[in-house]
């Protein structure tokens, strides 16, 4: 039967060639929304966690409670210990130090007045040890626009942007004004190693970033962090994993009172990224929703139209015999098979486009200049294996589904009236 079928389709191209175009583009639109939308997402949950979050993060809980001022008088002191003891407790998750703080940049002339100021968002990372992964991870050697690493703690990477802006040279001193953990004033001279450009407004905007030993020293911090961020060694965030590491971790602080107690968060628990990403799922589901019903509406009408073309045959096979059923049910197998071609070949168009975005992406830089959230300036698309299965989805079942409805009219002519088409 299934073969008989296949003929049908093959040799009378009118019954399947239109729903098969139709199929076909909305399955390529489904592919390649849902490969951008998965990839914008993928990109922002990265971007947060190499920078900001981590897939967990360690802060007490009162600089938690203010992390948006950036308050280092309540940062965590005796790292050491406390690096020690997640590392045997959670051998599973790689561990670092990271503070953040902000100022005044100066930049003198040659006779030491002051050419040009901007505030500054320092960032420290682990960047002069040789075993750290942390210049890998943030991909700090890629985002160089000029100069070299820093190689002593003396040294500096600023942003490139506002090098351009004060006409910055490589090798110049820079002054940074500041406040320390205990509340004095902190100044410190370096020099600039580099410029740098991570492709996020939120970062680029006044970036300056330096070795976690000079943050340390510079903010009378030894020993002390402003937050530790933990990845899991799979490199991939694993939300249920990172939740049960969370909770785990703070069982055993539950009933401590001191607000310099330490608290773990997961990823999805900071910067609103739990309602972003369940958005993100919702919207994904309304959009291969929306073109199942878009299309089930147009190949409804489709069927409708070539239903009323093939009475004729409806009317030859009833006289052969064949069931009212059997002739409903074979138009679904037909159906089938049409969503089916129509999946494959819409899924390889999708494809080829969500490859295409993958590659150069969709520059937003121009609507994120003034943005707060940290989410990088070109999107591009990213294909998963559930890329190449999603598009069956709306493909086949819309396919069905207008079949299903157009074939009602089966059941509601008279088998009489059938028979008078013959004629």
């Amino acid at each position: 039967m299934i073969r008989f079928l296949w003929k049908g389709i093959l040799r009378d191209r009118s019954r399947s060639f239109l729903p098969i175009i139709i199929i076909s583009i909305g399955v390529a639109l489904t592919v390649l929304l849902s490969a951008y939308m998965q990839g914008a997402m993928t990109d922002m949950v990265d971007q947060n966690a190499r920078f900001e979050t981590g897939h967990m993060k360690v802060m007490t809980k009162a600089f938690a409670a203010n992390q948006s001022q950036l308050p280092n008088d309540l940062a965590l002191l005796e790292v050491s210990d406390l690096l020690q003891q997640l590392e045997k407790d959670f051998p599973m998750v790689d561990w670092v130090k990271r503070i953040r703080f902000g100022g005044l940049i100066d930049v003198p002339d040659q006779e030491g007045n002051t050419r040009g100021q901007g505030p500054a968002i320092g960032m420290a990372f682990d960047l002069l040890n040789p075993q750290s992964e942390e210049v890998k991870r943030l991909q700090i050697e890629k985002s160089i626009v000029s100069g070299h690493l820093p190689k002593t703690v003396k040294e500096a990477l600023v942003g490139h942007d506002f090098a351009e802006k004060l006409n910055l040279k490589i090798g110049e001193e820079i002054t940074y004004f500041g406040t320390t953990m205990n509340g004095s004033m902190t100044f410190q001279n370096f020099k600039i190693s580099g410029t740098i450009r991570f492709g996020a407004a939120a970062l680029d905007r006044g970036a300056m970033v330096v070795d976690i030993q000079a943050a340390q020293k510079m903010l009378d911090m030894q020993d002390g962090a402003g937050e530790l961020l933990g990845f899991l060694k799979t490199g991939v965030y694993h939300h249920e994993q990172a939740a049960k590491i969370s909770q785990a971790f703070n069982d055993k602080y539950k009933n401590d009172p001191d607000e310099f107690a330490p608290e773990m968060y997961p990823l999805k628990a900071q910067n609103n990224l739990a309602d972003l990403l369940d958005y993100a799922d919702m919207m994904a589901g309304i959009l291969v929703f929306i073109f199942v019903l878009a299309m089930s509406v147009v190949l409804w009408n489709t069927g409708l139209l070539g239903g009323l073309r093939r009475y004729k045959e409806f009317g030859i096979r009833l006289a052969l015999g064949e069931s009212k059923p059997h002739i409903y049910w074979m138009l679904i197998l037909e159906a089938v098979i049409i969503g089916f071609i129509g999946s494959i070949f819409g899924t390889i168009i999708g494809l080829a486009g969500a490859y295409y975005m993958q590659i150069y992406g969709i520059d937003i830089s121009d609507y994120t200049k003034n943005s707060t959230m940290l989410m990088p300036s070109v999107i591009r698309a990213k294909i998963t294996p559930i890329i190449f299965f999603i598009g069956f989805i709306p493909g086949v079942l819309a396919m069905v589904l207008g079949t299903m409805l157009s074939g009602i009219g089966i059941y509601k002519r008279e088998t009489a009236r059938l028979f008078n088409e013959l004629i």
